[in-house]
């Protein structure tokens, strides 16, 4: 009786606990968590921190959920401590014209001009002239208004130009890109913006960054280096994709990108290994920015399949949102396990505002 009495009281306070995050984050601590952070659906997830409130938001493919609401046109999550996620709204109010027919895929919401804006793909399956398009925010709760198109794969010369990737550096705006392919041209490819970021400097110079078999490319920065993470293998064949993230990384932006053999991720088949499926979650891939906590701890926001759950029952791919904690070694990149895991474990380090 005397352990069953501990056991609920126990319970009751991680209920209570669990109620009250901005109580513990106000102390620096953090409840343990599992996962998945999200689910249904949260797929290709893009997540930025609001500097002036602190809190995060999510955005995903658009997707339909299969709860009644129809599809959600780029689905905005809102969460204080990168754990306990809810759905805010649609980012986009209506749908973008330039283009017939496609959806809007895998956004990439950054900082710009003192703005927010959305790169955005838009693409159906097998899209001979997918593209890249634009919207922009004045906050983060406020709504995103298409801008219109940035390029297209046609006029880029990049087949399966979707997954948009931002980032600055030393005052120049850049855009990474691009999919599977094994047309010529194939790969990913980086490209100077203007600076005002709606368009780029000269659509014929542009230099490509990997190969063909990669895609979800997202570069960040650490040390003297910059990383190259993508996603290769199938990402949507429910409990059969085969999605998972390897990693090169550079001395500069634009590359050569290396992998831990030294080889070039220019070549199909390069790539060091950092995630991939396992047990419990498979086709785990294209990840978000990395998130740095109030401890100094990095986390990787991610996609996957509960490997007893791969679709929905309307069809949507049942992609949930996973993170797990990124380490260092020698400079590269680990996750423990080389998986996303599944057991409870501690959780993100964020102080109230």
């Amino acid at each position: 009786m005397r352990t069953f009495l501990k056991l609920s009281l126990l319970c009751l306070a991680f209920e209570c606990a669990a109620q009250q995050p901005d109580h513990l984050r106000s102390k620096g601590l953090s409840l343990p968590y599992s996962n998945p952070v999200f689910e249904p659906v949260l797929a290709d997830p893009s997540i930025i921190r609001d500097s002036k409130t602190g809190l995060f938001y999510a955005f995903g493919t658009a997707d339909d959920w299969g709860d009644g609401a129809g599809q959600r046109l780029v689905p905005m999550l809102q969460s204080a401590d990168l754990t306990h996620w809810h759905y805010v709204k649609d980012a986009l109010k209506q749908k973008p014209q330039w283009k017939g027919k496609g959806g809007i895929w895998a956004p990439d919401v950054n900082r710009v001009n003192g703005k927010y804006y959305m790169y955005y793909a838009f693409s159906t399956w097998g899209d001979p002239d997918p593209g890249i398009g634009l919207a922009i925010a004045d906050s983060l709760n406020g709504d995103f208004i298409d801008q219109g198109k940035v390029f297209s794969s046609v006029e880029v010369d990049v087949p399966n130009s979707i997954d948009p990737c931002f980032f600055e550096d030393n005052g120049k705006k850049y855009l990474f890109w691009g999919s599977f392919s094994d047309l010529p041209t194939q790969g990913t490819y980086a490209i100077e913006l203007s600076e005002d970021g709606r368009m780029v400097v000269d659509i014929d110079k542009k230099t490509k960054i990997a190969a063909g078999d990669w895609e979800a490319v997202m570069i960040h920065k650490r040390g003297e280096y910059y990383y190259f993470f993508g996603s290769k293998g199938s990402c949507c064949e429910g409990l059969n994709s085969k999605y998972h993230v390897l990693v090169g990384r550079s001395t500069q932006l634009l590359g050569p990108y290396l992998d831990k053999e030294g080889q070039p991720i220019t070549e199909r088949g390069r790539g060091t290994l950092l995630i991939q499926g396992n047990e419990q979650f498979v086709g785990t891939g294209h990840n978000a920015p990395i998130i740095t906590d109030d401890k100094g701890q990095d986390w990787f926001l991610y996609h996957g399949f509960d490997a007893r759950k791969g679709k929905l029952t309307n069809g949507t791919n049942r992609r949930v949102l996973l993170m797990d904690r990124l380490y260092w070694k020698d400079g590269w990149p680990e996750i423990k396990g080389q998986g996303a895991s599944a057991a409870s474990q501690e959780a993100p380090v964020f102080n109230a505002k």
